[in-house]
């Protein structure tokens, strides 16, 4: 069976043009204009995926996201306006995936998707694996006070849990794959990003950015990801103080 993705925005546009775009790619799709239908139908039938809308009139996206996980834990990507920071903080809080920023490019939506789905349906299997055996993950990175299990999309530091998108991941696990060495901007967009997605090479500084802030916000001393001016950017784990 197709994969089913479910549309929720008030713009009749963007619904139309990611239907286009996304049953192009095989995908199905189910589209909602208003966060009260799109609660109730996901409900009772939750999509493999969900797109939703932050902002739209009725109910919003951030609580139709806090319902629906009381009964699901259907990945969901949100769209938001662009360096909302206060509304992708709250929604990682609440159980978002990730972040595509309006206006978006539909390429990098779709990759997007593909790129949670795969780790969804991995942490679904790991999780099954462990059941069956008992066996423990081997893809779990521990780098001194750091810990990525890329399986279940999880990080923390000092054992505490730091929310990512799944950009900010992928780009925290190439940096944190091999300590101490350098990774250019290039190259970290490589880690981040298919080939057919092109972004601004001062994108990736505002993920790192974005990343310090979050490791800050549970680590004010938090000094782990440096700056190579003119160069990039590299991992160092740093002693407890």
């Amino acid at each position: 069976m197709a994969t089913t993705i479910a549309l929720v925005d008030d713009d009749r546009n963007i619904l139309t043009s990611l239907t286009v775009a996304l049953e192009a790619e095989g995908f199905h799709v189910r589209t909602y204009a208003d966060g009260e239908r799109a609660l109730e139908a996901l409900t009772a039938k939750p999509a493999d995926l969900a797109v939703l809308d932050i902002k739209m009139p009725r109910l919003d996206g951030m609580e139709v996201l806090r319902r629906l996980r009381e009964v699901t834990d259907m990945p969901v990507i949100f769209l938001t306006s662009k360096d909302d920071e206060i509304d992708e903080l709250l929604g990682l809080k609440m159980g978002a995936d990730d972040y595509v920023s309006k206006p978006f490019s539909q390429r990098l939506l779709i990759e997007r998707i593909r790129t949670i789905l795969r780790r969804y349906h991995a942490a679904r299997e790991h999780e099954r694996r462990q059941g069956d055996s008992g066996e423990k993950g081997e893809t779990l990175i521990e780098r001194g006070r750091l810990k990525l299990d890329p399986a279940r999309h999880y990080v923390s530091w000092d054992d505490k849990e730091v929310k990512l998108t799944v950009t900010e991941f992928l780009i925290l696990q190439a940096l944190a794959y091999r300590p101490g060495h350098v990774k250019s901007r290039d190259q970290l967009m490589d880690a981040a990003y298919s080939d057919d997605i092109h972004v601004d090479d001062r994108t990736i500084d505002s993920h790192i950015k974005r990343l310090r802030k979050k490791f800050r916000a549970v680590d004010p001393d938090f000094k782990a990801i440096e700056t190579l001016y003119g160069v990039g950017y590299r991992f160092r784990d740093q002693p407890r103080a």
